[in-house]
């Protein structure tokens, strides 16, 4: 799809992989250097990307109309500068909790801003007819990143400490702003044809509300991945403590199982070709659900190990067949005028139902215990295929 979206892919490439070697890097921190318990674990998952999201409420409505590609460096400069500030707390001796919730909250809001710019430039540089290609192999590189990362980073954390991994990460967005910057070639200025109003802030949902199967697809996945990634924080105090599972095992146990990413995200568009759209979204997405009521049965030593990998397997399998056919439809959909709003939208309200969802499973956690809050999230999820549109064009 020719040389610029070779660029934009390389950065996509950079920053994931960079994402995935620092997986769950503020979580191990807490843990392993902070000590704090698991209350405080899931307050630092859900804190971030709430608060983040407030912070990046007003940037989608002044992005719609400014050249994507160096907000986009932009953010990766703030994500860089933000998260090198840990490593270096660390050596000085002053890191904090404080400090990680902090970080996590501008991280937070750079990446909503990132990824709703990021949309547009996509939808600008590849023709309409490569979306869902373009979509599939931005799909496949994260699911490689989350594969590879993990367990790179794992060892990274066993041999370094937690701390070394978000160096990487940090390393990964000035990449990231390199590979934006080499694209190179013109972007013309959005015109605003009206002048800004407080309305512009809320035309994103406005536009999704108003559409009846993007409707559907916001709460459906609004609910979905709340409820999955209740399960994160909990299974780390889970894995990392009382399950006696080394850092590395940890890594290992969510990167296998993203093979199964790779070969969903290769096979969505033949499924699409031969089945249809309507017929993916509603058997990938409801097989996605089914997966995560099998970690309630994790326990110590190798068959519990596989247990969270065949889990995990099935899930990101089903899940890579459903994101890049749900992200071209709601590409396709979005007028260009309002990708920006619409995708911050989105963003911002996923992010903030994930931070509800997490906050409510930490307290349910410290009152019945981790296995019992991650139980009543698969069993939340199980109902979440009702919430899928049946019809879909």
């Amino acid at each position: 799809m020719g040389r610029r979206f070779g660029w934009l892919w390389a950065a996509y490439a950079a920053s994931a992989f960079g994402t995935w070697l620092a997986f769950d890097a503020f979580s191990l921190i807490a843990i392993l250097v902070l000590h704090v318990g698991p209350g405080a674990v899931s307050f630092l998952a859900a804190v971030g990307v709430a608060v983040g999201a407030v912070v990046a409420l007003p940037l989608g409505s002044w992005l719609e109309f400014r050249r994507k590609r160096p907000v986009m460096i932009a953010m990766d400069l703030v994500r860089f500068v933000a998260l090198m500030s840990v490593p270096a707390a660390f050596v000085l001796g002053l890191l904090s909790f404080g400090q990680l919730v902090v970080v996590s909250v501008v991280v937070g809001a750079a990446d909503i801003a990132f990824q709703a710019a990021s949309g547009a430039a996509l939808k600008a540089l590849v023709r309409p007819e490569d979306l869902l290609v373009a979509n599939g192999r931005f799909e496949s590189t994260a699911w490689t990143a989350t594969a590879v990362g993990p367990p790179v980073g794992g060892v990274l954390v066993g041999a370094f400490g937690p701390v070394v991994t978000v160096v990487a990460n940090a390393v990964s967005f000035l990449l990231s702003a390199l590979g934006i910057r080499a694209i190179g070639g013109g972007e013309a200025v959005p015109v605003r044809v009206k002048s800004p109003r407080m309305g512009d802030l809320v035309e994103g949902w406005r536009f999704v509300l108003g559409h009846s199967v993007l409707r559907l697809l916001f709460v459906n996945t609004m609910a979905v991945n709340g409820l999955i990634m209740v399960s994160a924080p909990l299974l780390a105090v889970m894995m990392l403590g009382p399950l006696g599972f080394a850092p590395w095992q940890y890594g290992l146990a969510f990167a296998v199982p993203c093979l199964g990413g790779l070969v969903g995200s290769r096979v969505a568009r033949p499924l699409v070709s031969r089945f249809g759209r309507r017929a993916v979204l509603l058997v990938a997405g409801t097989a996605r659900a089914c997966w995560p009521i099998g970690l309630v049965f994790i326990h110590a030593g190798i068959s519990g190990l596989v247990l969270v990998m065949v889990v995990e397997l099935g899930l990101i399998t089903s899940a890579a067949v459903f994101n890049p056919v749900f992200a071209t439809y709601r590409l396709e959909e979005v007028p260009a005028d309002r990708v920006v709003r619409t995708l911050s939208a989105w963003s911002i309200s996923t992010k903030a139902s994930i931070a509800v969802v997490t906050a409510l499973g930490g307290v349910l956690a410290g009152v019945v215990g981790p296995r019992v809050a991650i139980g009543v999230a698969g069993v939340l999820l199980l109902a979440t295929p009702l919430l899928l549109p049946r019809r879909i064009g």
